[in-house]
């Protein structure tokens, strides 16, 4: 829509209701000969005059009055819309989506939220958990969860963990079968659960660290996939040794399921990082779900 038009039709309707040009002034904070200009404005691009006026009174002609019937409920919808923004921006409601990896979900957002829910119940949490690298602006989500070493230069980023351990592990009718690996040189001789990255494809390096000094290596592998909870499941069936995220195998260790091999030598992670893209007026909802995050 024409600006210049838009912007008259709103002046023509604070006029009317406030019956004069300089009440109406007062109102919207300019001076009375600009709103006049607004109107001379307004009436030419119409070809149509909408106020009749005096030195003491005005009042609308029969075109202004059709307009105003239709103009009305347009401006009160409006402001509406605009008063439900401003609700937006101070009364935690509305959508929140979020995109995390597996573990960032099951043991940082899930655990997190019963509080969310708790004290801002109008808030709705939409969590997709995906391992892969997202286009979070792209695909029109709030924020993600990654490592630091991953997120995008151009976002904000907010610590919502502190460093991630890591375990080797392997189940104990696996170990009574194939014995156990003291060294990761050992592995070249064992069955391996692998990762593969969802985004690039490949086959995740398994990283080994002690006394300072880390290393890179390919491992053998017999079982191969893209969810680390298929990992977990395939170490505790037997299908091999695998590198798992250490609060993801801590109850199957305490239960016996699951037994730490290479003690000493799994690497750790860095901190978990909730991201989202620089804005100036994050709604009342994201800023609530963000305060919730933060440790």
């Amino acid at each position: 829509m024409d600006r210049d038009l838009w912007s008259g039709l709103a002046i023509f309707g604070e006029i009317v209701e406030a019956g004069s040009f300089a009440k109406a002034a007062t109102r919207l904070g300019l001076s009375a000969s600009a709103l006049s200009h607004a109107m001379r404005v307004l009436e030419r691009k119409l070809d149509l005059r909408l106020l009749d006026r005096t030195t003491r009174s005005l009042a609308p002609t029969s075109a202004g009055e059709a307009l105003l019937l239709r103009l009305r409920p347009a401006m009160a919808s409006v402001e509406e819309v605009l008063g439900l923004l401003d609700g937006a921006r101070e009364h935690p409601a509305g959508r929140v989506r979020v995109n995390a990896h597996r573990p960032a979900a099951v043991h940082l957002i899930m655990p997190r939220l019963p509080a969310l829910a708790r004290d801002c119940p109008d808030v709705l949490v939409e969590l997709v958990v995906n391992d892969g690298f997202v286009d979070i602006v792209a695909e029109r989500f709030d924020c993600g969860v990654r490592h630091a070493q991953g997120l995008q230069g151009d976002m904000i980023s907010v610590r919502i963990s502190n460093p991630v351990p890591l375990i080797f592990v392997a189940s104990p009718h696996y170990l009574a079968d194939h014995g156990r690996p003291e060294h990761p040189d050992d592995l070249a001789q064992h069955r391996c659960v692998s990762y593969r990255h969802a985004s690039s494809g490949a086959l995740h390096r398994w990283e080994f660290e002690q006394n300072g000094i880390t290393s890179e290596r390919a491992m053998p592998h017999n079982f191969v996939t893209n969810d680390v909870d298929v990992m977990r499941d395939a170490a505790l069936a037997g299908l091999g040794v695998a590198c798992l995220i250490k609060a993801q195998a801590s109850h199957h260790l305490m239960a016996g399921d699951l037994i730490e091999v290479l003690s000493g030598w799994a690497p750790t992670l860095p901190p978990n990082h909730l991201y989202y893209p620089n804005r100036r007026q994050p709604t009342a909802a994201f800023r609530a779900f963000l305060a919730a995050m933060r440790l």
